[in-house]
This record gives structure tokens, sequence and C-alpha cells, in this order.
């Protein structure tokens, strides 16, 4: 019987993992599998050795850090000593994971990640830790490839899950009126991100540019949208002071009957590209974090709608240029130049074109399946 561990750090992580290990168990019923995620893994059939919650609030302060290291060398334990995996797959989550896989090194067990980090996007040495440490490494952006390969780095490219994954558009009568809405007004939705931290720096200010774009265009009508992996207690932390509707886990059937987004970067921004819906980026943070980041970027764009097209299609409002005003211009102008707005819709619908139409979590579990056949009887 073969054994596999699953390491997700996130809600859309457990998601992939779910999908990858629902193929293998059709492909392999009596394949084991634990790993850390949540419920979407648990009910593909994986034990859970920790709930990645406990992993989505990791971040600069010292008690974060501190259990975040606990839990790696507590994994890393249980995978040596006592579970001893054929395989272990790393979907994205890369600092944590990248960690845990230089534990594993010399142990015997195979190591794949999939969805690695973004090394083209910044710390390109990040590429050492998975030369060094990674045995196959499972991309989803076709210009991954090359760079993978020049770095000596055995790589398949699996295709972006989202193009399997996304569910169609919703309908849009049905959801205005199972949420209340005016289906006659248009719709602008504000994500403020999954993590805790993107909220604390993102909330107030697009909470504020959407209520002086109601201020100044009554028509309009706004919903907030509440991240299914965030507890309420998080989110009503962050959200207050506003009448705005909130609609929680109907993320995607949200993006695709909105009129115009105001987001936080991320995948999300990639899901609204591929329903084709206008959208202004939204991001601030410390500014540590935002020196940081200016001096290990590799390049200039910051979403991936712009990064997978090489184009200036989508508003990007970082840091200096994160205000209300900006957010609010910008959003005006997807809602009402009708020309710019056709060109922007248009200009989106490159984003799908530029990703294959491979169905992801099938090649992941190819891959996986094609190693664990490796495995002495």
């Amino acid at each position: 019987m073969s054994k596999i561990f699953i390491i997700t750090g996130e809600y859309s992580g457990d998601i992939h993992g779910a999908k990858v290990l629902e193929i293998l168990k059709q492909m392999d019923p009596e394949l084991e599998a634990e790993g850390i995620g949540g419920e979407n893994l648990k009910n593909a059939g994986a034990k859970i050795f920790c709930d990645h919650s406990k992993m989505s609030g990791f971040g600069l302060n010292l008690k974060m850090i501190i259990d975040h290291l606990i839990l790696e060398k507590r994994v890393a334990d249980y995978l040596l000593n006592s579970y001893k995996p054929d395989l272990v797959l790393l979907i994205d989550y890369g600092t944590f994971n990248l960690r845990v896989a230089k534990r594993l090194k010399n142990s015997g067990i195979k190591v794949f990640h999939y969805i690695p980090p973004q090394v083209w996007a910044s710390r390109k040495w990040r590429i050492k830790g998975l030369k060094k440490y990674v045995d196959k490494v499972l991309c989803i952006f076709p210009f991954e490839v090359e760079m993978y390969k020049k770095a000596g780095i055995d790589v398949h490219y699996c295709g972006h899950p989202l193009i399997k994954q996304l569910p169609p558009p919703a309908d849009k009568k049905a959801f205005f009126e199972k949420h209340g809405l005016d289906i006659s007004r248009p719709l602008v939705s504000v994500f403020p991100g999954s993590r805790p931290i993107e909220l604390h720096f993102l909330a107030k200010t697009f909470i504020k540019a959407a209520k002086k774009l109601q201020k100044q265009h009554p028509e309009l009508q706004f919903c907030i949208s509440h991240a299914p992996n965030l507890s309420d207690g998080t989110f009503d932390k962050y959200i207050k002071d506003t009448d705005f509707k909130i609609i929680k886990g109907e993320n995607q059937a949200l993006l695709s009957v909105s009129d115009t987004l105001i987001l936080a970067s991320g995948t999300v921004a990639l899901e609204a590209a591929l329903y084709q819906v206008p959208m202004v980026i939204g991001y601030g943070g410390p500014w540590i974090l935002y020196l940081a980041y200016l001096i290990f970027r590799c390049i200039k764009k910051v979403s991936l709608p712009n990064i997978i097209t090489d184009e200036d299609i989508v508003p990007e409002l970082i840091q200096l240029k994160f205000n209300v005003d900006n957010i609010c211009y910008e959003s005006e102008r997807l809602l009402y130049d009708k020309k710019y707005r056709e060109f922007i819709i248009e200009s989106l619908g490159h984003v799908k074109e530029k990703l294959s139409d491979k169905y992801s979590a099938r090649e992941v579990a190819l891959c996986i399946e094609e190693e664990l056949r490796k495995k002495p009887i």
C-alpha cells in the first residue's frame, strides 16, 4: 500500500489538494493519505494531521513565528519517524513547505511541490532551495517551465487549476434575488482579502472608497466578500461601520455577477480575469515590507492578469497610490467610460488564451502515480 502526505497552508491549497487526492483515490482506492489541510482534503479521504487554519495566522509577530517553527518540526518528525510516506506533496505556501522539504532531505521520501513559490516575481534565490530539496516541481504557468529547466530542476507543466475548477458564471438574476440586490443597478463588489493581515491593511481604505462612490453615485450598490476561510470574529474585527451587504462563501459567484471589483491582489484577481470582470487592484502594507518588496522583486507588475499577459490591463494601486481617491477614480472609469470598459473586458480575455486547457489536478495525480509505481514491491 502506498502512502502520501499533503501539506497545504490555506483554503485554496486545501481545494487543490482535495482535487488531486480525489483523482488519486480513483486510480488507487487503497492509497493511504494524511496531511495538513481543511474540510476539503478531509472529505477527499485524507486523515488530517493538523488543520491548516492554525497556519493562516502566521505573520511577523514572535508568537506566530515560533508556532510556525514548532509545527514545522512536529510534522517533519512525524513524517520521518512515524508515518514514513512514500511521497510528500507540498502545495503552495512556499516558506513553510521548503523548510519541511529541507528537513526531509536524504530521508528517501520523495518530495513534489505543486504551485511552487513565485521565484519569477521576487526572491529568485529560492530556486536554489527547490533544486536542493524538491524532487519534482509541478508548475502552473507556462513561462515557468524554461526557468526551472535552466536551473536543472525536474519540472512538469500542469496547467493552472482554475481553468478546470472555476465554476461557470452564476445566474445573475437568481443571485440578485437570493441576496436582495436590484438587478437594474450596477454592482460593485469589494474583496478585501482572505488573510487577517490583508484585512488589517486594506479593508478600511476599501470601505471608505466604496462609501465615497456610493455618495457620489447613488445608483450603485455594493457587496463585501467574506472569504470562507475567515472566522466571523476575524472578519468582523476589520469590517466595521458599514451597511453594505456582506456575502460569505460565494466568492466566485459574486465575482462573476459584479460590474466592477475592488480587490486585494492574489488568486482572486485571476478568477476575476477569467470571468472578464473589470477590476481595480489595491494593496498597501508596512513600509518595511514594501521596501523589501522593492529590493527583491524581479518584475514590476503585481497582479496575475498583468503578469500573465505582460500587459498593463488591470489598474494597480500599490502603497503610495493606494488611497481612496485613486480607487474611486479608477472604479469610475471602469463603470462609466464605455470605450475604456469595453477595452478592459476584451483585454482580460487574453488571460485565458495564455493558459492551457490542461486539467491541472489530473496532471499532478498522474505524476504522483508514476512516481509511486516505481516503489519496490
